[in-house]
């Protein structure tokens, strides 16, 4: 039996075409697609890019517009104590040798004060780190009470970070002197307090430090006025980049007072422009000094001026 029906079969040409229009749609779809995926990605790196130069532009701004402060009532880097006020540092002084004292217990007089027409200007440079620093502290502080008290002497501490590379990177002889710069700011009377807790009671050497919260504690210990602002003072660091430039100020000289001092170490002590280099732990060995370097002044100050003589003149003929 046969039909007239021919199966709707394509031919050989016919299904080559077929299959390349189909592979042309396919290549097209996948060109599409890779386009877009790449304009994406290209999207996705200019907003990053734009990101990071936002947040770059941003916080370099930010440090360039931050307005470098200077701590108020710091003449020439340091804090004139005047009056010590204060009984909370002086109670836990240790009473000062003097060279009457003897072993067979035997009480110690008073180390004398200088004695001059002005009272003798000293000058100490500390760094909170430095063990030597603390040293003189606490040999020193009661008879350097007496003198300020008697007004025997004036006494400017200038807080310098020569030690900031040995606390584990946490900078904190920079800290510190940034610390003392704001209670020195904010509370002037309690600078002598917070001044002598941090050198009477120091961290070790290559260790973290304080805080700048605990730095913060202590000023609030000491009685601190304008605790708040104190504070954010401390925690903010508001001084800290001061603190490195009154030490760059310091290491280049003169020192206030002399004519060609540099700071070379801390502490360093300057008597009426004069560097003390004798022992850090020996109040009566300092006493001497002062005393020394007072007498010389008063000697100085006494001697007339002399006088021209008068020059003899011709009478006119």
């Amino acid at each position: 039996m046969s039909s007239d029906e021919t199966p709707n079969v394509p031919t050989p040409r016919n299904s080559r075409e077929a299959v390349r229009e189909k592979a042309q749609k396919v290549h097209a779809q996948q060109s599409r697609a890779r386009i877009m995926r790449r304009i994406i990605v290209g999207a996705i790196a200019v907003v990053a890019v734009g990101a990071i130069g936002t947040a770059v532009t941003l916080a370099v701004s930010a440090q360039v517009s931050k307005p470098q402060l200077t701590p108020g009532g710091m003449d020439d880097d340091g804090i004139l104590i005047s009056d010590v006020t204060t009984s909370a540092a002086a109670d836990e002084m240790p009473a000062t040798p003097s060279p009457d004292a003897t072993d067979a217990g035997t009480e110690a007089t008073p180390t004398p004060a200088p004695t001059t027409t002005s009272a003798v200007d000293i000058h100490v440079y500390v760094d909170y780190l430095s063990p030597d620093a603390g040293q003189f502290e606490r040999a020193n502080a009661r008879q350097l009470v007496n003198w300020i008290n008697e007004g025997a002497a004036t006494v400017t501490y200038h807080p310098v970070a020569l030690l900031t590379a040995s606390s584990n990177g946490t900078k904190y002889s920079l800290r510190a002197a940034g610390a003392a710069a704001c209670v020195a700011t904010h509370s002037p009377a309690q600078f002598y307090a917070f001044n002598h807790d941090l050198l009477d009671d120091q961290p070790e050497v290559n260790s973290d430090g304080y805080s700048d919260a605990d730095l913060a504690d202590i000023a609030g210990a000491v009685g601190a006025d304008n605790v708040k602002s104190v504070r954010s003072c401390i925690q903010d660091q508001d001084y800290v980049a001061w603190a490195k430039e009154a030490t760059s100020r310091a290491l280049e000289g003169p020192l206030v007072g002399s004519d060609d001092l540099v700071l070379t170490s801390a502490p360093m002590i300057v008597v009426n422009g004069e560097a003390y280099v004798g022992a850090l732990d020996d109040p009566v060995e300092f006493s001497q000094f002062v005393l020394t370097v007072s007498n010389d002044a008063s000697q100085d100050a006494s001697t007339p001026s002399p006088t021209p003589t008068p020059t003899a003149t011709t009478p006119a003929s």
